[in-house]
């Protein structure tokens, strides 16, 4: 299976202005400049809150079948991703995850998050720290 997303930059780095598009159509064309990427209440992406996303999803959906494999079904899993971006690089992936899964006890729930954690295939992409904490709703 592959996947693809496409981007497209026009001007220099810090005056320039650029547009991301993904296969699925789900981003079609959704704006990203430096100011979008480097200053707050600008509207439109960066690279780093797409990767963020792509964690989250990619973590929860892992979670899922972990929990399943060891005979949970959660109700619900919410992952907050917060990327740390500094000095050019990003120097740690952070999940937050609140969950509620019936008869699941916090041992077995910690395991499962470890488990997702250092198996999603994001997790194994980044370069970088990956933490998390985890909280039965």
């Amino acid at each position: 299976m592959k996947r693809f997303a496409t981007a497209n930059w026009q001007g220099s780095g810090k005056e320039g202005k650029g547009t991301n598009s993904t296969q699925s159509g789900v981003l079609n064309n959704a704006q990203y400049s430096f100011k979008t990427r480097f200053e707050d209440g600008n509207p439109g992406t960066n690279p780093e809150e797409l990767v963020a996303a792509a964690h989250a999803g990619c973590f929860t959906m892992k979670l899922s079948f972990v929990l399943n494999e060891a005979g949970f079904t959660a109700d619900n899993i919410d992952t907050k991703c917060t990327i740390d971006f500094q000095d050019g690089a990003i120097v740690e992936s952070h999940l937050d995850i609140t969950a509620t899964i019936p008869r699941i006890d916090d041992t077995q729930f910690q395991a499962a998050v470890k488990n997702a954690e250092e198996n999603c295939p994001i997790s194994k992409l980044l370069n970088t720290k990956i933490t998390s904490t985890a909280t039965l709703a």
